[in-house]
């Protein structure tokens, strides 16, 4: 019986849409530093659906259609992705000098993360943070607005 999910494949995976796809992969790769894993190519010549890697984590990707759109098509943001890092700060440096368009800059936040916001070449927004303290549920719910 085949393993569900798949070897080496979190339960939860985004899937993103790029005009693209072979574009966002070389940037993907350059600025955030994932590593692309798989490419499957259409009939046409151009990358139907492809998958990258940064650490245990897999993101998914392929061309907006008729059902499914990207930020650019919409005119706004409908999610957002949080990805854990090792050292966000030189993540945050990689990403600037690949042309990121930056959100926010890296900041220590009240839940024990030190993170930044980044928005790639086709509009998607990403958040990499790096957990630099342990903080009590207590202390969290103090927080809440």
């Amino acid at each position: 019986m085949p393993k569900n999910p798949p070897e080496n494949t979190p339960r939860v995976t985004p899937y993103l849409f790029y005009e693209d796809v072979a574009a966002a992969l070389r940037w993907l790769a350059d600025a955030f530093g994932l590593r692309e894993s798989l490419r499957i190519d259409g009939p046409d010549g151009k990358v139907a659906h492809a998958e990258m890697r940064l650490a245990d984590g897999v993101v998914m990707m392929g061309c907006p259609g008729r059902q499914y759109r990207n930020p650019r098509h919409v005119g706004h943001v409908t999610q957002s992705l949080h990805v854990y890092v090792d050292d966000v700060d030189a993540h945050f440096a990689r990403a600037k000098a690949a042309g990121a368009r930056i959100l926010a800059l890296p900041e220590d936040q009240f839940y024990g993360d030190r993170r930044y916001g980044a928005e790639d070449l086709e509009g998607h927004q990403w958040f990499f943070a790096q957990h630099v303290r342990d903080v009590s549920d207590e202390e969290l719910k103090a927080h809440r607005p």
